[in-house]
């Protein structure tokens, strides 16, 4: 069985920083892209925050350069969401997302339950 389990999300104030985190766990092989996605309020789709390849390659949407950093750790199957300077517009339930190499060599995207991001004076 396959878990995501994200964790960081909480209130912070305009400004602010937090961290999040996301494992992976179960029986795959490995990890190719990981990635985290998030839904505002009101809204029915969740957008790209940042994504990185196993060889550590970041993607990142405009809203976010320059305020947020991903980074992975291979060897824990973590990935990280260092994100600074936040703003209103960043509020949002937050999802962990990645693509996970089974032995059979198939592979299949999973998500986390998703961790609530909450910025606000």
């Amino acid at each position: 069985q396959v878990q995501l389990v994200e964790s960081g999300g909480g209130l912070v104030q305009p400004g602010g920083s937090l961290r999040l985190s996301c494992a992976a766990s179960g029986s795959f092989v490995s990890i190719n892209v990981m990635g985290w996605y998030r839904q505002a309020p009101g809204k029915q789709q969740r957008e790209l925050v940042a994504t990185i390849a196993s060889g550590g390659s970041p993607n990142y949407a405009d809203s976010v350069k320059g305020r947020f950093t991903i980074s992975r750790d291979n060897a824990k199957n973590t990935v990280y969401l260092q994100m600074n300077s936040l703003k209103s517009d960043d509020t949002a339930v937050y999802y962990c997302n990645a693509e996970l190499v089974f032995r059979s060599r198939s592979s299949l995207y999973y998500w986390g339950q998703g961790t609530q991001v909450t910025v606000s004076s």
